[in-house]
Parts: C-alpha cells; structure tokens; sequence
C-alpha cells in the first residue's frame, strides 16, 4: 500500500498528557548541574557513604557462582520473607503471613507504586505530609489521584496539627501516606500523633500507606509503627528495605507487608510489572540479614556524630537547625540570608562547589529550608560547613 501523504509525526497527540504536565524531580533536575561540576562536595544525595557491608557482598558473589541467577517465586524467596515476617513481629508485634501477605520489591520505590496501584481510582485523594519525598505527589497523579496536602511547620518541629489533618478529609479521602523518620526533616512522629491517625483511619475508612525505610536509623526514643497499633494491620501498609540501613541502595531491594486482600493485588501487579526482585540481591541478604545488627549499629554511630557536629555548625553560622530524630539529613532555615533556597542552593553550588537540595523540592512550605545530607564522610561536611560559612558571610553583606 502506497500512502500518497506523509503526515507528520504529532507528538503532542500520542504522549501521556499525565506524564507531560508533571514537573520534573525537584531533586534529580538539580543534581544534573552538580554532576557537572568539578571538585564538588555532595551534600544532596540521599545515599549512604559506606560500602555495603562484605558479607552480603560475599553472599551475592557465592550466588552468583552457585547459579542462583533465575526467576524467585513472584513474592520472592519464601525463606527471605519469613525472616522479614520474623523481623517486624520482633521490633513491632505485628503478625504477617510470610506465604501471602510479604512481598519482596524493587526498593521501597516500587513498593510505594505497588501500593498506590493497588487502592487508587481516578479522583481518589490521598493526603500527603509536607515536607515530603519528591516522588509522592507525583505517584499519585500519574494514577490520577489527587494529592492533598498538609502543611507542617519548623515553628511546629514538623509535627502533625491533627485539627488540621482532620480538615483535609473528604468522602474521597483514599489513604494517608507517612514517612518516618521522616526525609528530609530528620523527625519522628509520637505515639499519641500516631493514635490520633489511627483513630481516624478507622472512623473515616481510610488506609494508611507507612514507608519507614529510615526507621534502623532512630538516634532518640524507640520507633513506633503504625502498623502496630489496635485495628490497624488490617488497613495499613507497611514498607521497608535495605538500601539506607544497610548501604544496599544500588541492590534495589525493599519490601511490602500488608494484609492478604491488599497485598495479593500488589502482587497482581509485581506479576505484570516486574515478575521478581533481583534475585542475586535475596540471596545476598538472605543468610547475613539475622546477624546484620552489628553492621547498622556501627553506621548508625557514626552517623550520629556527624548529625551533632552539622547541626551545631548550622547553628553557629546562625541559621536555626533542629536535632533531627532519624535518618540522615538536616533541614536548616536560611531565610537569614535573604535567599530562596532554589537561589541559595545555585549560587553555593557555582561560587562555592556545595550541593545541597532547596527546600522548595520537598514542598511549597519549604522555601526558606534546604536539606543537607550528612552520609557523608566527617571531612566532607567539615569542608561544606567552612565552605557555607563563607558563602553565607558574602551573601548577609
């Protein structure tokens, strides 16, 4: 057949109109002008600066030699996912069926998708907590839900105002979705914040979906999981994984535990989408991942004592900083140097080969924050900080 008019190609027409209209990573956008930049000290990467620890590295070169490079069942390696269902009865004393209600994913990432996948219609709401994780929002509209937003404060230490979250709750309301330790404050959440979500997840009929990738990572108080408290199992779901506690993140290894009319959903998904979790990455946790303790406890340490000097720093160059609780950032105010962090974060990154995240990234009400990660080397963050500090003196003239 001879077409007698080539028409040209309409590129408008065929591409997602969903996919177009979001803006890009707040994060990933910036860090294209960092990679491009010599002699520059990272502040900005939420990525652990250790290797990950040799044993599992150990374990997954043996599985390679052994052969252990096929397909795991859709769920994952059974053996993997008792020890997970193991691990959150221990640290929470909630029960999950290692047979039906665990999924082993591709990172937490995937299992946030899997989740979200598996609850949203178009129009659906699902509250969010700003300061958030770029990705949020942005899950949730590319499945046509609506994010709704609330706001919490540095005046406030980013807690919660139930009153407020009360207000946000429509008949469309779908889930709440919480993260902590939270990226990129660094806070944790109470337990009687938590049991005021709790009560109104049940009296409102909503899920709560609870990413607590940084929770190995609590330097004050004991983490609670929603997820642990009275008539909770049943609605929430919980995510977790290896990469932040465990230095694992290039394994792309998390997992999802939920209740099985949730979870076999998720896994509907995972069947189309991925089939497995890299199998190499099981194996590689799967004989070490019950004496990994040690391993966390002397990263989490020496994370600590970055934490407090970073801190302390901030503060002495007077822009105020709160102790974070969890994970590893800071997430100072610098509106006393008269700039916007989108501003402030160019301008340090082109004069003083800095990087570090505007607030703006993480939400609207973070304008005069920037986030600043502290897995990173004692020297480095001596180093940023002296750097910042001149920076900031030009800046305040």
């Amino acid at each position: 057949m001879k077409l007698s008019v080539i028409k040209k190609l309409d590129t408008e027409s065929l591409l997602s109109r969903t996919v177009r209209e979001l803006p890009p990573s707040g994060i990933r956008e910036f860090f294209d002008i960092v990679y491009s930049t010599p002699d520059c000290i990272s502040l900005g990467v939420g990525e652990p600066d250790f290797i990950t620890p040799w044993r599992i590295s150990d374990a997954a070169i043996y599985s390679i030699k052994d052969g252990c490079t096929h397909y795991t069942p859709n769920r994952g390696l059974l053996e993997l996912r008792e020890i997970i269902a193991k691990q959150i009865s221990n640290a929470h004393g909630v029960v999950y069926d290692p047979e039906t209600e665990v999924i082993i994913t591709m990172g937490v990432s995937q299992g946030l998708d899997l989740a979200l996948r598996s609850i949203i219609n178009a129009g659906d709401e699902v509250i969010i907590i700003e300061p958030c994780y770029v990705s949020y929002a942005a899950n949730v509209k590319l499945l046509n839900g609506v994010p709704v937003v609330v706001a919490t404060h540095f005046d406030n230490k980013f807690e919660i105002e139930i009153e407020t979250l009360i207000k946000s709750i429509t008949t469309k309301t779908k889930a709440i979705l919480l993260n902590y330790p939270s990226n990129p404050t660094g806070r944790t959440i109470n337990r009687e914040t938590l049991s005021a979500i709790a009560r109104l997840a049940i009296e409102r009929n909503f899920i709560v979906i609870s990413d607590e990738i940084y929770s190995a990572l609590v330097y004050e108080g004991e983490h609670t999981s929603i997820a642990s408290l009275p008539g909770m199992k049943e609605r929430t779901i919980y995510l977790n994984g290896f990469s932040k506690s465990l230095a694992m993140t290039g394994w792309r290894l998390g997992y999802a535990a939920a209740p099985r009319n949730i979870s076999d959903l998720m896994l509907k998904i995972h069947q189309y989408t991925a089939l497995c979790a890299p199998s190499i990455a099981q194996y590689a946790v799967l004989d070490v991942l019950e004496n990994s303790q040690g391993d966390i406890d002397r990263m989490k340490s020496e994370y600590l004592n970055r934490r407090n000097y970073i801190v302390n720093r901030f503060i002495e160059m007077g822009y105020p900083c709160q102790m974070p609780q969890g994970a590893f950032y800071v997430f100072p105010d610098i509106s006393s140097s008269g700039l916007h962090s989108k501003d402030f974060a160019l301008k340090l990154l082109k004069s003083e080969r800095v990087a570090v995240v505007p607030g703006s990234a993480f939400g609207s009400t973070s304008e005069n924050h920037i986030r600043c990660s502290f897995a990173t080397s004692i020297e480095n963050i001596k180093e940023a900080m002296r750097r910042i500090e001149h920076f900031s003196k030009k800046a305040r003239k």
